[in-house]
């Protein structure tokens, strides 16, 4: 599912209440983090990574390196921090993120 951009500028809104809870390091993406990324994402549908000094990899690169695996789509990346998103479907609808509908131009 790709996200549209007022989709993506709700999350970006929304990621900046939420606390970093993956850390990319010096051993880049491993197996143990993309698990990791993909229950939290299972849990919360937007987390939030950082990507530490001694790591060889940019912020885009890890962000792009855990959102295949993942099935995740990139929402932000800044500086040394990037944003997740991925619909889970253990919540029942009410608690899930309610996205913003792109409404139908008339042609």
């Amino acid at each position: 599912m790709e996200l549209t951009s007022k989709q993506r500028a709700q999350l970006r809104g929304m990621a900046n209440t939420i606390d970093t809870i993956l850390q990319v390091g010096k051993e880049g993406v491993t197996d143990n983090l993309i698990h990791q990324a993909d229950e939290a994402l299972e849990a919360r549908e937007l987390i939030k990574g950082r990507v530490l000094e001694n790591s060889m990899l940019t912020a885009r690169e890890a962000c792009d390196l855990l959102s295949k695996p993942t099935r995740s789509e990139p929402v932000q990346v800044i500086g040394s921090r990037f944003v997740l998103y991925r619909e889970t479907h253990s919540k029942p609808k009410d608690k899930r993120i309610a996205l913003v509908k792109e409404k139908k131009r008339k042609a």
